[in-house]
C-alpha cells in the first residue's frame, strides 16, 4: 500500500497546467465521440509506448519476438527518432511506457533514451525479462530516473518458470531484482517502484501465492497477475489457465473457448495513447504487434499531424462503428472504460 502511494504521488507529481488541459481535452473529445458516433480527437496522447527493439533473448511461446515471427523489419529505435517525438510533445504527455515487443536492455542506449525522457518530466516506466539487469546496468536504472520497472517473474522454480520463458534462467531474474533492490537503496532514491508481473499459465497457476511470498521476501514493492492472450484460444490451449478468475476465455463446455470480454464499439485507447514501433511507425495499441495497423509514421511528419490526420480518425470512426468487424480487436480484453 505505501508503495502504491508513492507510486500515485510520484504520477501525480508530474502534473503541468500543459498535461491537465490536455487530458481534459482527451477525455471530453473521447466522451463526445462516443455520445454522438461521430470520432473527433482533441490534444495529444496522454501516454505513449516506445519500443527500443524487437530482439529478444528468450522464446516464448505467444510472443512474436520470441517465435521471430513478424513480417515487419526487425531492429533498435535511433537515439534520434525518439528524442525528435519527445521534443514535439513532451510539454503534453504525462506517461511513457518503454516497451512494446523485444527486451528494451538489449538497446545499447535504453537507458539514456529513458533518462532523456525523466528530465522532460514524463513518467517512465519499462518491462523486462531481468536477465541483463547487471550490477552497472541496476545502478543506472535507478540513476536515470526510471519510475516503475517492471519485471516478468511467471515462475518461483526454474522448473516452471522456463515453461514459459523458453530458454530464461530464473537465477538471473532474481539476481537482477536484487541488484535494483540494493542499488535503490545504497542510492536512497524512492524509484523506481518494482514490480513482478506474473503472467498467470496453466504451468504456474499454482505458484500465485508463492510469487507473493518471493516478492515481499525480496523487497519487490508489488506484484501484478495478468491474464495470457492465447492466439489460437477457441479450441483450448494447454497455457489456458484452470482458475477461471485469470482466464480472458470462458469454458463453453463443449471443448470451445471463447472471449469473455464484450467488444463495446469505442476504445479509450484510440483516444489516449498509442504505441511507436522502433523504426516510427504509429500504431493503435498493444495488440497490433506485426504493426498491420499502421497509422502514420513519425519519421516523416510530426506526431500531432498524424495523430489528427485521416487515417487515425478513420480508424476511430471505425471502431465507433463495429469494433468486432477489427481483427485486431477480437481477442482484446482492454480498453472499453475510459480508465482501463
Amino acid at each position: 500500500m505505501r508503495s502504491t502511494l508513492r507510486d500515485a504521488v510520484s504520477f501525480l507529481r508530474k502534473a503541468t497546467p500543459g498535461r491537465v488541459l490536455n487530458a481534459g481535452q482527451v477525455v471530453a473529445s473521447y466522451v463526445l465521440s462516443r455520445l454522438t458516433g461521430r470520432a473527433r480527437a482533441w490534444g495529444l496522447p496522454v501516454a505513449l509506448a516506445f519500443e527500443p527493439t524487437t530482439s529478444c533473448n528468450l522464446r516464448c511461446p505467444e510472443c512474436p519476438s520470441g517465435l521471430r515471427s513478424f513480417t515487419r523489419p526487425t531492429g533498435m529505435l535511433p537515439a534520434e527518432l525518439f528524442k525528435k517525438t519527445m521534443d514535439e510533445v513532451a510539454s503534453r504527455l504525462w506517461y511513457l511506457i518503454f516497451y512494446f515487443q523485444g527486451e528494451p536492455y538489449l538497446h545499447p542506449q535504453f537507458l539514456d533514451l529513458v533518462e532523456y525522457a525523466s528530465k522532460k518530466g514524463i513518467y517512465t516506466a519499462t518491462s523486462t525479462n531481468a536477465h541483463f539487469l547487471t550490477d552497472e546496468n541496476a545502478r543506472r536504472t535507478v540513476e536515470s530516473g526510471l519510475d516503475r520497472l517492471i519485471i516478468s517473474l511467471d515462475g518461483t522454480t526454474q522448473e516452471v518458470y522456463q515453461q514459459y520463458r523458453v530458454g530464461g534462467k530464473l537465477e538471473k531474474v532474481l539476481a537482477g531484482t536484487r541488484n535494483v533492490v540494493k542499488w535503490r537503496k545504497q542510492l536512497k532514491s524512492s524509484t523506481p517502484r518494482i514490480i513482478f508481473q506474473f503472467l498467470v499459465v496453466r504451468p504456474n497457476e499454482h505458484q500465485i501465492e508463492d510469487a507473493r511470498a518471493l516478492a515481499q521476501a525480496m523487497g519487490v514493492d508489488d506484484v501484478w497477475f495478468k491474464t495470457a492472450q492465447i492466439y489460437d484460444y477457441q479450441q483450448g490451449s494447454p497455457l489456458i489457465p484452470t482458475i477461471d478468475y485469470y482466464s480472458r476465455y470462458a469454458n463453453n463446455g463443449n471443448g470451445t473457448f471463447s472471449l469473455k470480454n464484450k467488444l463495446v464499439n469505442g476504445c479509450w485507447k484510440m483516444w489516449h495513447s498509442c504505441v511507436v514501433t522502433w523504426d516510427g511507425k504509429v500504431v493503435p495499441c498493444c495488440f497490433d504487434k506485426d504493426a498491420e495497423y499502421r497509422l502514420g509514421d513519425s519519421q516523416h511528419e510530426s506526431f500531432r499531424a498524424l495523430w489528427h490526420g485521416q487515417k487515425y480518425q478513420g480508424f476511430r470512426q471505425a471502431l465507433l462503428k463495429g469494433r468486432d468487424q477489427i481483427e485486431m480487436c477480437q481477442n482484446c480484453t482492454e480498453g472499453t472504460k475510459v480508465w482501463g
